[in-house]
């Protein structure tokens, strides 16, 4: 006999986990369409040529490459070529990218849209690494040209969608690659190579502390300056406090180079709309510490972290690029995006205790406790139903209390009771068992009444 198990590095769960994760995935495609965000989906399976252009040797040796058996036998034994070679998508961007250079001249611009899909990766089997998850993407995508506006109205979704995932304080913090690049030209540090390795080291404050990072950033390899090194380190130190505070530091990085004048300016701009969109200042910040895909991201970039848990990192980040398909197609398209990590997110609130586990879907259970009575069980259900609450009906009948113990434990917390005195009086009795009382009601106002008691056991959760 085979043992049961799941595969490494995927996340199955028991149905009051589901249904959580479900309602944050609910509340994320929720507020993606209240800022007009349109869906797309995309096959799992991409034609490897394609979807292979961008990566590096890294990401190629986690991909997972699909071939169907009969393609196989088709060409061991000669008769024909096969299919195409195939590879499951290890993210939303690639297939974004093919999707808008191959649709082009049917969508209109800016392409705004949304993607809440699985992706693959063949990620080593450990704690918290996932190798199928879920990620959640938006992105803005232009012909030609894309307003620096639209950086500004991330954060604004943002703010949306964790604000009613009631997760926790959260801020949301920014920064521009222009303004970095300009800044470290500055210094001295003007190849972008040597750059990706200063923030490498910089990137080792917290574990290493600041000894070790101006002894490296001073040592072989590097050889920066003393005055340098220390103007690196404040400057990748700088977080903002208030609206006010982000506008005064941006100030006093001065009228410097290009890039460091078009940054400051982008940011300035993101900041002030980022207000002007209702978004609280304390929901928002600079942080010049972040660079994020420093091959790809060209101005603004976001990381989103809880306040009370540091530890979780980025639950959400993104940026600003300059030509998402131009591996696809001549045209050049600038864009910003942002993605949520939902499984390994839902994951890591989970073991921190964040995440409430769901009781269930089914808000009313109605017994049965003789056959004849089936018919009438029946219709109250579909009355119910009618009246927009889930509801299950026993389908066949046994004692009362085996019932309410089944209800207790699949966490449906309205039982409603059909007996022979109900039916010939024209009511029902309706026990909830998480106040262990019941009342009885006239079967033409179950609804409206159990309707009642829901919309009131939803404002006590929410409060």
């Amino acid at each position: 006999m085979i043992k049961p198990r799941t595969p490494p590095g995927v996340m199955e769960l028991l149905p009051p986990d589901q249904i959580a994760f479900q309602r944050m995935l609910d509340t994320i495609r929720r507020n993606f369409e209240r800022f007009g965000f349109l869906p797309v989906e995309t096959p799992v399976m991409e034609l490897s040529e394609v979807l292979l252009t961008k990566s590096g040797g890294e990401t190629e040796r986690q991909v997972y490459f699909v071939q169907s058996t009969g393609a196989l036998a088709k060409t061991a034994d000669g008769a024909g070529e096969g299919v195409p070679e195939l590879a499951l998508r290890f993210d939303l961007t690639v297939p974004l990218a093919r999707y808008v250079a191959e649709h082009e001249h049917e969508l209109a611009f800016p392409f705004r849209r949304y993607q809440m899909q699985r992706v693959y990766r063949g990620e080593r089997a450990q704690r918290g690494r996932f190798r199928e998850f879920y990620q959640c993407d938006i992105d803005v995508i232009g012909k030609d040209a894309l307003s620096v506006r639209h950086d500004a109205e991330l954060p604004a979704v943002i703010y949306a969608v964790f604000s009613e995932l009631a997760i926790g304080a959260f801020t949301i913090q920014l920064n521009n690659r222009k303004l970095m690049r300009g800044f470290f030209e500055a210094q001295g540090v003007a190849d972008g190579e040597l750059q990706a390795l200063v923030l490498r080291e910089v990137d080792k404050l917290d574990k290493r502390g600041e000894d070790y990072v101006r002894e490296t950033l001073a040592g072989q390899g590097f050889g920066l300056p003393a005055d340098a090194i220390g103007r690196i380190l404040d400057f990748v130190k700088v977080r903002s406090t208030s609206h006010g505070d982000a506008l005064a530091r941006l100030a006093a990085l001065g009228d410097g180079n290009e890039a460091l004048r078009q940054g400051v300016a982008e940011l300035r701009e993101v900041l002030e709309l980022v207000r002007a969109m209702g978004v609280p200042e304390t929901h928002y910040a600079l942080n010049f510490s972040i660079a994020r895909g420093l091959d790809y991201y060209t101005g603004t970039v976001y990381e989103t972290t809880l306040n009370d848990y540091p530890q979780i990192g980025s639950i959400c980040s993104g940026g600003r690029y300059e030509d998402l398909a131009g591996h696809y197609t001549k045209s050049k398209l600038p864009g910003v995006g942002i993605s949520i990590g939902l499984t390994r997110l839902f994951w890591q609130l989970r073991e921190a205790g964040i995440v409430d586990r769901a009781s269930s879907t089914v808000q009313v259970l109605v017994t049965q406790m003789d056959e004849a009575h089936l018919p009438h069980c029946l219709a109250v259900a579909s009355e119910l139903r009618h009246g927009g609450i889930n509801t299950e009906v026993v389908m066949e009948p046994s004692k009362l209390g085996k019932q309410f113990k089944y209800a207790d434990r699949a966490g449906i917390r309205f039982v409603v009771v059909l007996g022979e005195d109900e039916i010939g009086k024209g009511t029902v009795t309706v026990k909830d068992l998480r106040r262990e009382d019941q009342f009885e009601v006239a079967r033409s106002e179950l609804a409206r009444t159990l309707r009642v008691e829901l919309a009131q056991a939803a404002a006590l959760v929410s409060a």
